[in-house]
């Protein structure tokens, strides 16, 4: 079996690693984005080094579905594309290039959160369990026939970087499992139950504000979802954006503090306390700022990034 990889992020680095090694595979060409587009992707890798250092060529592109990019990858002439860590919906012109099929990842249990910022948005749900899933690209959005799905449990802690970690170790496991399938013309096409279909909106820097008045379990989903390799949730006080990348629930949120919600009620060598909606009390125990300067006792964040202290 011929193939090409399409990818920018590191699960696309692990793809290129297992398809490297699996014998039924001819890894012929990776494909990704242009070194000044690598800030498109929060999670991106180098792509064209990793794919270089396995003697892969290496085909980089702004847009695959681009009549420069469709002209370059039909020159491969492969059986299969595989399109793991991208972001561009697949054109049909793009699709054709492959007689096989095109694969997909995606970080959830299709048909349930089919869309963008899956990662976040499980951990935002509450969802208590969930898989990658690889499938056949239609012209839908994440909408084809399962190829194969690994089911696994979130933790109660879970946050972006664990979960992203599961995936990566699930797309892992799927391709050395479906690799040998697929060349050997055996692999599934089932069919997703459209009644079970659940959608993600686009997540943006925006959707990480924290809303203090919210109760403190929520502050902290949100938090653990908006972590690294995302942006970061983040609040502000007088001095400018707060970006915080980790906090942990403290004892104590019982109402015993009389403060505001978003007052900060406590201070630490390296963190802060502050007072949720619902009394709870959040210690953020990681965050960055541009001043470096840990905001002071008692004052108050909130969402204007550059607003006056209340």
């Amino acid at each position: 079996m011929s193939a090409i990889l399409v990818g920018a992020v590191e699960s696309s680095r692990i793809a290129l690693e297992v398809m490297a090694r699996v014998p039924q595979c001819d890894l012929k060409a990776v494909v990704t984005l242009a070194p000044h587009l690598a800030h498109r992707h929060s999670d991106a890798v180098d792509m064209a080094a990793a794919a270089r250092a396995l003697d892969v060529p290496v085909i980089a592109v702004e847009n695959v579905n681009a009549r420069d990019a469709l002209v370059r990858i039909a020159e491969v002439q492969a059986d299969h594309i595989f399109v793991i860590g991208w972001s561009q919906i697949c054109g049909p012109e793009f699709r054709a290039l492959a007689p096989g099929g095109v694969i997909g990842y995606h970080p959830a249990a299709l048909p349930r959160l089919r869309g963008r910022g899956v990662i976040p948005w499980t951990i935002v749900n509450r969802e208590p369990i969930t898989a990658g899933s690889l499938f056949w690209i239609d012209d839908g959005v994440d909408t084809g026939p399962i190829l194969d799905q690994h089911y696994f449990h979130l933790s109660p802690r879970e946050d972006a970087a664990s979960l992203y970690r599961k995936h990566v170790r699930a797309l892992e496991i799927m391709l050395h499992r479906s690799l040998p399938l697929i060349a050997a013309g055996t692999a599934p096409r089932i069919p997703q139950d459209e009644s079970c279909a659940t959608f993600c909106a686009r997540r943006t820097d925006a959707d990480g504000e924290i809303d203090w008045a919210a109760p403190s379990s929520d502050v902290l989903r949100l938090i653990r979802a908006a972590t690294r390799p995302y942006p970061g949730a983040f609040t502000a006080n007088g001095t400018g954006r707060i970006r915080i990348w980790a906090a942990e629930p403290t004892r104590g949120g019982d109402g015993g503090h009389l403060a505001a919600p978003g007052q900060i009620v406590a201070r630490g060598n390296n963190g802060f306390t502050v007072r949720c909606g619902d009394g709870g009390l959040v210690e953020v125990t990681e965050w960055s700022n541009e001043s470096g300067k840990m905001p002071a006792l008692h004052s108050r964040l909130h969402g204007e990034p550059c607003g006056t202290t209340q």
